[in-house]
Order: structure tokens, then sequence, then C-alpha cells
């Protein structure tokens, strides 16, 4: 049976994060992507111009709207702005029961912020006990946690259990603003601690990896019902996305990633 995804997240005109990108992971992932709108970007490979954010009401509606109708395998969040838009996204999810991914878009790649300062302890009180894994990079986890940024495997390993103590049934962190060759990422919830690491890629070129990340985790979750196993399948098919990405010519900036480097003949 195919599953279906949905993400609630903002609207990246440029294709390579968001909504866009997370309905191309969903659909390479062997998912059917359906999608939320939480807030219209005005933005390129070059960074953020404006960001409009949508009514939290209007939110809520189009969460009941699928949930009446379209059975939901799986639920990746992504961009939500603001504490009424988290609110109002938890009121409509935290009765159902669904797996959720959470990926707390705090900051774009080009530093701007897509989270108001205000809203990082309504995301920690109330959408971090929901989710069934948590997807933070470094930054994002010491922006959750009040802390400074995790500079060495010591120092993410404190964080994901601090993490993990709030409430989330999983934490899968980011090491990638770590220094050094390698990429280390650790999943851990209260049965498994796994660690995993992949040689960096050089390129510009990965706009929106996070969002592919989460959205790739979340089908994978409802194709395999193991977090750990979807966090392994997840980060895999990003390192074939990003080994792609030179492939396209998309903007000035930091490209996206290619979503269809599988489905591409080989040049």
């Amino acid at each position: 049976m195919i599953p279906n995804i949905l993400s609630i997240a903002g609207s990246d005109p440029s294709g390579g994060a968001g909504i866009q990108a997370d309905l191309k992971a969903i659909s390479a992932n062997g998912g059917y992507g359906m999608a939320v709108i939480t807030a219209l970007t005005a933005q390129n490979t070059r960074g953020v111009r404006d960001v409009e954010l949508v009514r939290p009401a209007f939110i809520r509606a189009q969460i009941a709207a699928i949930l009446d109708d379209i059975r939901v395998d799986a639920v990746k969040i992504g961009m939500l702005g603001t504490a009424e838009i988290i609110t109002a996204v938890v009121a409509e999810l935290a009765r159902r029961g669904l797996p959720v991914i959470v990926d707390p878009v705090m900051v774009a790649k080009g530093g701007d912020r897509l989270l108001a300062t205000e809203a990082v302890a309504a995301m920690r009180e109330t959408l971090l006990p929901i989710a069934t894994v948590i997807t933070p990079n470094l930054p994002e986890a010491a922006d959750l946690l009040s802390l400074p940024e995790a500079q060495n495997p010591e120092e993410m390993e404190a964080q994901a259990a601090a993490l993990l103590s709030l409430g989330p049934r999983s934490v899968f962190l980011k090491g990638g603003h770590l220094a050094g060759a390698d990429s280390p990422d650790l999943f851990l919830s209260a049965t498994a601690r796994d660690w995993s690491s992949a040689p960096r890629i050089a390129t510009r070129n990965t706009h929106g990896t996070g969002c592919t990340l989460s959205a790739a985790l979340a089908t994978h979750l409802a194709l395999t019902g193991d977090p750990l196993a979807a966090a392994k399948a997840a980060k895999a098919y990003t390192l074939g996305a990003i080994r792609g990405a030179d492939r396209l010519t998309v903007g000035q900036g930091h490209g996206p990633t290619d979503h269809f480097f599988a489905q591409r003949t080989a040049p």
C-alpha cells in the first residue's frame, strides 16, 4: 500500500526547500504527498526576501479537511513561524495519534529567521511532546535548549539526551555543523543509540536538505514503522540527493539537491 504523507510547512517558490522539497522527497521515496501551507515566502537560492504567514484558523481548516477525508500514515512538520500557528497545528494533531516528524525550522540557510524567538517555548512545550522523531541540526538543538551550539560528539550526545527529555519519542540530531571531514548524526531514543557518519560532499547545493531528510524519514516511517530504520533510509536518500545536486543548474546561491537523482539516467 502506498503511504499517504502530509507535510505541514512553508512554501519555497524556488523549489529547493519547504513544501516543494517535501513533496518531491515523499514521491521519490514511494509515498503520496499532501500539503498544508503555513507560510508563503519570497525567496531564491540567495536568501529570503519576504514571508507572509497563513492565518492559524485557516491552517487548522486545511489540516481538518485532509484528516476528515483521507487516511494519513505520517505527518511531517516544517516551518510554522509563530506560537499561534504552533498552537493551531498541535490542537488538530494531538488527538489523532499519528506518527509525527518535526523538523524544527528556525533559520534559513542564508541566516533569515523563520521562527519567531518567542515561539521557541511553544515548540518546546507543546509540539515536541507529540513528536515521534525530531530532526534538528546543531543550531536548532541549541536554540531549543537555550544552550551554546555543540562543538563535538560528546556535547551532541548530551544535547540529544536533553531534547529527548522534552517529550519526543526519538531524536535524530544532525551533526553537519561540526568541523571535520565527516558529518556525524546521532539517533537516540529510550531503546536505541546509533551513530552514523558520512564523508562531506563538496558542493554549495545543499538548500533544503533538512526538509528533504525529514520528509523522506516520514515516508519511510510510514512504510516500515521503525524510526531508526526510517532515519537510516532518509539519510542515505539525502546523501544521494546531495551527490546529484551539481547536475542541476538552479540559481546563483545555495542551489537545491536533486530529489530525483535515482530516476535520472547516468550522464
